[in-house]
């Protein structure tokens, strides 16, 4: 695949997809650069003014990321009112279709007379396309997109089985280039459904698009050799990696809505000191945590860097914020297209030795 000159990137999070025209040549600042609300926070709304309405509803579409769009069929079952669903877009409540039938969602394909139909997915393109038409902007025909996928996971844990992807992305070298994919393991559904409304997309954890984007700020990029830290608090989660040359060494995750600034401070001291437990993040409700055993601190105090929407958690703890390109909330994108293009030169360079 040629080095693309355009590239659609869109960070696609809880609270927001964030999204950047990138073109080669083109100061970065004067790429097209937009945040709007993620698409379960519109799905969310759709439902919700169901509710109000009293309205039963007929889920259609794709898999795609819960959260707020979860909450509302919730609250809709709650009301009193039905929920029937296609089998693909049941996956987005759980992985297991009996727990969803549990919820009282009844799973079919056929329209139940008088529901009114909600699409669900996370990339639409088409109301992209029209909505920028108006501005002389056309969408690239190369994408690079970000999801959070916690796995195929019907039984069990989810947030262990999330957090085993990182075990074994460390085990393997963890290697900052293989944290893109042109081809997403199967197991990863919500990467392949994106794949679906997105045909050839390259795709990412939202997480890790972070993790590359927080390198593309200069400050940052000169304390890459010695290593950093990479903190990325987003809306839903939070995200600590250590990073050192072209390698994550370490990595723990937890959920935004448990953290506050006394634990995040706790967490980041005693992190690449070994300190802070895999079990001890699960039993407070998060991911885990794990570092590769070869890592060395060689006592020294190791620069973090924050990113992430919720950045406001770190103030006044003397760490760096970092803005990639003056843009904070576009770290995610800048992230996408760094890694698309490096994994893309990678690939030619290693075709042309051949």
């Amino acid at each position: 695949m040629a080095i693309p000159k355009e590239i659609l990137a869109m960070d696609i999070g809880g609270g927001t997809q964030d999204i950047l025209v990138y073109e080669e040549g083109k100061p970065m600042e004067n790429c097209v650069q937009m945040i709007l609300p993620s698409p379960t926070q519109i799905i969310a709304q759709q439902i919700s003014k169901a509710t109000a309405g009293r309205k039963n509803i007929f889920v259609t579409g794709n898999t795609m990321g819960g959260g707020p769009c979860s909450w509302a069929v919730e609250n809709h079952l709650k009301s009193g009112l039905k929920v029937y669903a296609t089998e693909l877009a049941a996956l987005t409540f759980h992985d297991n279709l009996d727990e969803v039938r549990r919820w009282g969602i009844k799973i079919t394909n056929r329209p139940p007379k008088g529901a009114h139909a909600i699409h669900f997915r996370d990339v639409n393109l088409a109301s992209l396309g029209k909505a920028l038409r108006p501005f002389q902007v056309n969408l690239p025909e190369t994408y690079a997109l970000a999801v959070q996928d916690h796995g195929f996971k019907p039984r069990g844990s989810n947030r262990r089985f999330r957090f085993l992807y990182w075990k074994k992305f460390l085990h393997a070298g963890g290697d900052l280039a293989e944290l893109i994919y042109l081809n997403p393991p199967k197991y990863m559904t919500r990467m392949m459904a994106v794949q679906k409304d997105a045909p050839g997309a390259a795709v990412m954890d939202t997480c890790a698009a972070a993790i590359w984007g927080v390198l593309c700020d200069p400050h940052v990029a000169a304390k890459q050799e010695e290593g950093l830290i990479a903190l990325n608090l987003g809306n839903q989660h939070t995200l600590g990696a250590l990073i050192q040359g072209k390698r994550v060494w370490g990595i723990f995750e937890h959920h935004t809505g448990n953290m506050n600034q006394k634990k995040l401070k706790s967490y980041l001291g005693r992190f690449p000191t070994r300190l802070l437990s895999d079990e001890e993040i699960f039993r407070d409700g998060g991911h885990g945590c794990a570092i590769d055993p070869n890592f060395s601190l060689k006592n020294r105090q190791l620069f973090i860097a924050v990113t992430g929407p919720r950045r406001f958690f770190a103030e006044g703890l003397g760490y760096y914020m970092a803005a990639p390109y003056g843009n904070m909330m576009l770290t995610g994108c800048f992230g996408l297209v760094a890694a698309l293009k490096s994994k893309l030169t990678a690939e030619d360079a290693e075709a042309t030795e051949k």
